[in-house]
Formats: structure tokens, sequence, C-alpha cells
């Protein structure tokens, strides 16, 4: 076997279509050599008919980061498919509608801390139900949206992913004396379910497009997936608490 993460085994979350960056990280990380378990959450059947588009057979574990019980159990569950765990990637995020689309004001606290709680809390609370399957040269991976502006319509999803920033940053310290990495991947928009589902984020798709010297293909996740793997693999061995961007260098030039 060879490739980049030959040999790895890998626990990816959030393949709920195959545009989203979730399904370009398993394609590939099979490519590269990986094992690849998903979970899914709600619908699982629609993940376990994703998942057969995938080069190789991958099985499915149902997964809600809000239900206790199911982190307790999670271990155990990939262990049924393998022995450990090298890699985990959280590709999980969600808000009601009330927390975004200029909402900001009016967002009632039971629907903010449903979107902290799925957005940010869950990137400690999966690790942590992964940690007893990893060891020395483990890694976590995140994905985020540039959490250090206020993006017009992303609202409380934007205060979401600052703190999922700061948690990454937090989970480096706590597990780096066990040999575990922490970092995100901050990709630019990207045209899939999770972005159509917030009320006027098209308004700054055009500028980024514009504006990224490199340019940036609204349809591509390949190159966030990409970024993703290179810190799964051993090629990032004494970076943690990092942030990527892969947005075509916009975030350094600014809006």
């Amino acid at each position: 076997m060879s490739g980049l993460l030959a040999g790895k085994r890998l626990l990816i979350t959030g393949v709920i279509t195959d545009q989203s960056i979730a399904f370009s990280t398993a394609r590939l990380a099979q490519e590269q050599g990986a094992t690849v378990v998903l979970t899914g959450f709600g619908r699982l059947s629609l993940v376990e008919r994703i998942a057969k588009r995938l080069p190789q057979p991958t099985p499915v574990i149902e997964l809600d980061v809000q239900n206790a019980e199911q982190l307790a159990g999670l271990a155990d569950k990939v262990r049924e498919h393998v022995d450990g765990l090298d890699g985990v990637v959280h590709s999980i995020g969600f808000a009601p509608q009330s927390c975004l689309g200029g909402g900001f004001l009016d967002a009632p606290w039971e629907d903010v801390s449903t979107a902290l709680h799925v957005s940010t809390y869950s990137y400690k609370s999966l690790a942590m139900a992964a940690l007893p399957l990893m060891g020395r040269g483990g890694s976590v991976v995140g994905l985020t949206f540039d959490a250090q502006y206020a993006w017009p319509v992303y609202d409380w999803m934007g205060v979401a992913k600052a703190g999922l920033e700061s948690a990454s940053r937090y989970l480096a310290l706590h597990l780096g004396k066990q040999g575990i990495r922490s970092n995100l991947v901050s990709a630019g928009p990207l045209r899939t379910m999770a972005a159509r589902s917030i009320p006027g984020f098209e308004q700054f798709e055009d500028e980024w497009v514009k504006k990224a010297p490199l340019g940036w293909d609204l349809g591509d996740q390949e190159a966030a997936a990409k970024a993703v793997l290179a810190l799964l693999s051993d090629w990032f061995p004494a970076t943690t608490g990092e942030i990527v961007h892969v947005d075509g260098g916009f975030h350094a030039v600014g809006a």
C-alpha cells in the first residue's frame, strides 16, 4: 500500500452529500491508502447511500454529537471496524434559522445554545470520544470559516466558528502531552448544502471570486480536502493549534 495516508485509520464526520468537503476528504483519503469510517446523523440511510460512491466500502456509524450516550459508545462502535484511529475529521456545524441571515440581535438563547453545542463544543466532545482509540502522532482536524471578521448573514454561526477556533487551540494545549495534534482548515465559501441553508450567503461569494489573489472556485471542495489530508498525515508532525487557510488568499488581502 502506498500513498500519503498509507495504513492510516480515519473517522470522518459530516458526509451528507457528495458535494461536501467531508466526502472529498473521505474519497481522497481512501485513494491515499487510508481506511475510513464515517459517522452520520438523522437520515442515516442517506449517508449510507452517499458512502457507496466512495472508492471502497465504508462503514457508517450513527452519531449525534449532542447525545452523551452515543458519544460514550463511539469508541466501541469504531472498534467493530478498525482497531484504532490515527485521525479524526470534524466536519459538523448547525445553527437554527433564527441564528442566520441577519437575525443576530433577535436569536433566542435556546437556538444560540444549539448552534454552539453542535458547531463548537462538539469538536472537543468528538475528540474525547475518539481519544481511547488514538495514540501519539494522532491528528484531529476541523473545518472553519474565517472567524476573525463579522460576515454578513453568518451571524451566530460566525460566533460558533470563533469558538471552534479557540477550542482547537485549547485542544492542542491539552492533548499535546499525549502527542495528538489539533488543527483547522479555513475554507473559502463553497456551494455546499450547508452554505445553501444560510439565507443570503451568496452576498459575498462573488466578492471572493473577484478578490482572492489566486481566484476562487465555488464548486471545488478538493482544495480544502487536500489540506485536511495533509494535516492528518505525518508531514506536519510538529504543527498544532494552527489554522490553514484554503481560500485563494482572500484572508491575506481582506474584504
